[in-house]
């Protein structure tokens, strides 16, 4: 008997496996448990794999002890990390591993031969934070790595030569003293007023002028204004995201509100520069028209010596390559320079001793009338320690971060394996009570040439240091030293005792309350 026969005398219905519903056949449901579940299972796995890792990894680099989840973000607040590296480094000599979620460690190190050696490798800067930055400013020296690193660092250097710098003394303290005339109608006997957004102000103005060469710019300009207004977004944005473990993911951060207005800000901030490249370019094209130019112009500005940078083989800068070296030029430089001429006054203002210091050995070098010159600078020893001296205490760059590309053994014979992110803390190092006798005390005399040469060639790193020290420095004292010199022949500064100022770590160090100080002019 067949099969339909046997089903009809038993009674039974048969079944046809099509009018079945598919969730209901047999299988379907473990099918799907598997295809949900697979991908998870092995995301949970990879994720506790790399957990486990980490932990192996830093076992040899004790830090606080944190939550599972949040790990020592609770404990290590990004507005309570400065005061924290203060004390940590007394428990956690040279190194300590600080967690920012279950799957995220970052060592930090902050001694000098930790310092030295980290300085000395050649591992690529972590994407985590400098990723953040390249909607912005690009792929420029500050973004890049490897051959391409070297190629753009080989071409943009000529530009910080001391003959370049040397013509734009008179345009930086134009700048400045435009700043000094609107402090001295704005300041009054009995408030104390906020320097650090003039000096903000005044440092991009200096930069735009000696990128561009365009004289018209004033402090008080609406282009001016309101660029550095969308500067100030942009950073903003960028230090919420840093402090913010989830947002670090490009995913996460695309289904956020700030994801559209950043990009938004960004491609309105490089328009300026990509304008100014594009007419350089097409005068380049008109070599009648570029000599008149040229004739008016008294210098050669940043641009001028990108466009005629060229390597071995005649290579040069793209379009797109410029508008990034210019871009970063624009965002290192003021933010750098900012910090650091605004901490040194405020510092001056609360040790009136070395102030007055620094102003007679100003005075002494000048006689009535003149002007400052690129010799004069030469001739400031000690208020060159007292610029150094404040960037020991406030440093403007207080972090280093890179991933370690090969494993790494530190002089104490503890290792850690290729991949794990180190972050030199210059913050904790210049502040490190093995280091610097009574490191909360501003000494200028520490910078003397008697103590120099017995302190630690990587005790001091302001401006970082080994092959990818910052190109801009000189520029940077430049500026520093024109302002506190034009500041200190107009002005007596005096602090605000009630308004000290708070350092916030950001991209650059910034203070989060500003700088109040009381000017009172000396003529």
């Amino acid at each position: 008997m067949d099969s339909e026969a046997l089903s009809r005398s038993s009674g039974a219905v048969p079944v046809d496996s099509r009018a079945v519903p598919w969730l209901e056949r047999p299988g379907a449901l473990s099918l799907i448990l598997t295809v949900v579940l697979g991908p998870l299972l092995l995301l949970v796995v990879k994720l506790f794999l790399r957990r486990q890792a980490l932990v192996k990894a830093l076992r040899p680099f004790p830090g606080p002890p944190g939550h599972w989840l949040y790990g020592n973000q609770k404990e290590i607040h990004a507005e309570e990390e400065l005061q924290e590296f203060k004390v940590l480094p007394k428990k956690y000599p040279d190194a300590i591993s600080i967690w920012s979620g279950p799957f995220h460690a970052v060592l930090h190190i902050y001694s000098p031969e930790y310092a030295k050696l980290f300085l000395s490798r050649k591992d690529p800067k972590t994407q985590i934070v400098y990723k953040f930055l390249v909607p912005w400013i690009g792929n420029g020296l500050l973004i890049l790595n490897g051959k391409k690193w070297h190629y753009h660092r080989r071409l943009v250097t000529p530009a910080f030569h001391f003959n370049v710098l040397k013509d734009y003394v008179s345009v930086i303290e134009n700048s400045i003293c435009i700043m000094l005339d609107k402090w001295e109608k704005l300041r009054t006997e009995d408030s104390s007023m906020d320097i650090f957004q003039s000096i903000l102000l005044m440092t991009l103005d200096s930069v735009l002028k000696c990128t561009f060469s365009v004289q018209d710019f004033c402090q008080d300009n609406s282009f001016l204004t309101n660029y550095f207004q969308k500067l100030s977004k942009i950073a903003n944005y960028i230090n919420i995201r840093t402090h913010n473990f989830f947002l670090h993911s490009d995913f996460i951060y695309k289904l956020t509100s700030d994801f559209q207005k950043f990009q938004a800000l960004c491609q309105e901030i490089k328009k300026h520069p990509a304008k100014v490249i594009q007419d350089r370019r097409e005068l380049l094209k008109n070599p009648g028209e570029q000599d008149n130019t040229q004739k008016k112009k008294k210098y050669l500005d940043f641009l001028d010596i990108l466009f005629q940078a060229k390597d071995i083989n005649e290579g040069a800068f793209t379009d797109e390559e410029l508008v990034a070296e210019v871009n970063t030029f624009m965002f290192a430089g003021p933010d750098t320079m900012s910090s650091g001429l605004s901490w040194t006054l405020y510092c001056l203002a609360m040790n009136p001793e070395h102030q007055k210091k620094c102003r007679e050995e100003i005075q002494g070098i000048l006689k009535d009338g003149d002007s400052i010159t690129w010799d004069h600078l030469g001739q400031m020893p000690y208020s060159t320690k007292c610029i150094k001296e404040s960037f020991r205490l406030y440093p403007p760059g207080p972090k280093i971060a890179r991933e370690l590309s090969k494993p790494i053994t530190f002089p104490d014979g503890r290792t850690l394996p290729p991949g794990m992110i180190v972050t030199l803390n210059i913050w904790a190092l210049h502040r490190n009570a093995d280091v610097w006798e009574n490191p909360e005390v501003f000494d200028p005399e520490r910078f003397s040439q008697e103590n120099y040469s017995k302190r630690h060639p990587y005790a001091f790193l302001p401006f970082s240091a080994g092959s990818r020290n910052c190109i801009g420095q000189h520029f940077a004292m430049l500026l520093i030293k024109l302002g506190l010199a034009l500041t200190l022949l107009r002005f007596e500064l005096l602090p605000d005792l009630e308004k000290i100022p708070i350092p916030s770590l950001q991209i650059v160090l910034r203070p989060k309350n500003g700088i109040h100080l009381y000017l009172k002019p000396l003529h």
